[in-house]
């Protein structure tokens, strides 16, 4: 049995040397509700081939680990009750029971290098909670960046989250956090913050080359590209601030842990936010698979001189 099945599009690319950015499932199932899920999804999914790649969406349905999916299985998978949200930890389980489950952050990076896809674009990455001292809720997706050679696009990790621990965590394992066009980490639904990017590059030209060059040299894992939402889609950091502080309160109120977490804070932050939260999420998912085909298109000229 194949550990992965690519879509007919995909297989295409893959023999062809197309560039292709892979995609994760979680935004379909947990993000947002149906048909608007739908809609993002091909959204998403067009602004990759309007940008010269071939879009993979990874998910497990039926038991089987997909890389692309065709329109009837997004529709399915939109419309879908039950769906299981995966990372590294149970995705194999997940296939070896016949389940659908939807990928996050870690478990599409392991599809994607399965698949021999090398850029990835999701909207933010799990990280270190606030409290994380106490609760130790520290996302799979930072150990995966440490181990898995994908480039991921991603407009920093989730404004939910402790940005200052989560950069501690992904020092401490080797990754390399690359703030796209300017100096300061951006956070998410907001373009700045008060903190400094360990790296910064201008071009998909660089990102691509750094790829490679880890490649040659043999060191594992991937690279975080901190892309900032564009401006006139953004929510300033002091307006969500007090936000996300309400929403942490009340998880907390509600006793919410573990995977329920991130889900909770960000319908929250919708409900806060009046749905500017999830304008804004969809406007740097967006983003970030734009720069995410041109990352992929500058590694296939890389790849097709090697």
């Amino acid at each position: 049995m194949p550990l992965i099945t690519p879509s007919s599009e995909v297989a295409t690319a893959l023999k062809n040397g197309t560039p292709i950015v892979a995609l994760e499932s979680t935004i379909i199932t947990h993000g947002m509700p149906y048909p608007q899920n739908l809609e993002v999804a091909r959204q998403v999914e067009s602004d990759v081939r309007a940008s010269g790649a071939v879009p993979a969406t990874m998910a497990v349905m039926n038991g089987t680990l997909h890389a692309g999916l065709d329109d009837d299985q997004l529709v399915a998978l939109a419309q879908a009750k039950g769906v299981a949200k995966l990372s590294r930890a149970d995705m194999a389980a997940c296939i070896a029971t016949g389940g659908t489950g939807a990928t996050t952050v870690a478990a599409t990076m392991i599809a994607a290098r399965l698949a021999g896809i090398h850029v990835f674009a999701t909207g933010g990455i799990g990280g270190v909670h606030k409290g994380a001292e106490l609760s130790f809720d520290i996302s799979a997706d930072l150990l995966e960046l440490a181990q898995t050679p994908v480039t991921v696009v991603a407009a920093g990790a989730k404004a939910i989250l402790d940005i200052p621990k989560t950069l501690e965590v992904l020092e401490t394992q080797g990754v390399p956090v690359i703030a796209y066009g300017q100096n300061d980490m951006p956070a998410f639904w907001s373009r700045h913050s008060d903190i400094n990017a360990p790296l910064r590059m201008d071009t998909a030209a660089q990102i691509a080359v750094a790829h490679h060059l880890r490649g040659q040299m043999g060191i594992p894992g991937g690279q975080l590209i901190a892309n900032p939402i564009p401006q006139d889609a953004e929510i300033s950091a002091d307006i969500l601030a007090p936000i996300i502080a309400r929403a942490q309160t009340d998880a907390e109120a509600h006793n919410i842990t573990g995977k329920g977490v991130t889900p909770y804070l960000l319908q929250r932050i919708f409900e806060l936010t009046k749905g500017k939260s999830l304008d804004a999420n969809i406007a740097l998912v967006r983003n970030n698979a734009r720069l995410a085909a041109q990352i992929a298109a500058e590694l296939g000229t890389l790849h097709a001189r090697a």
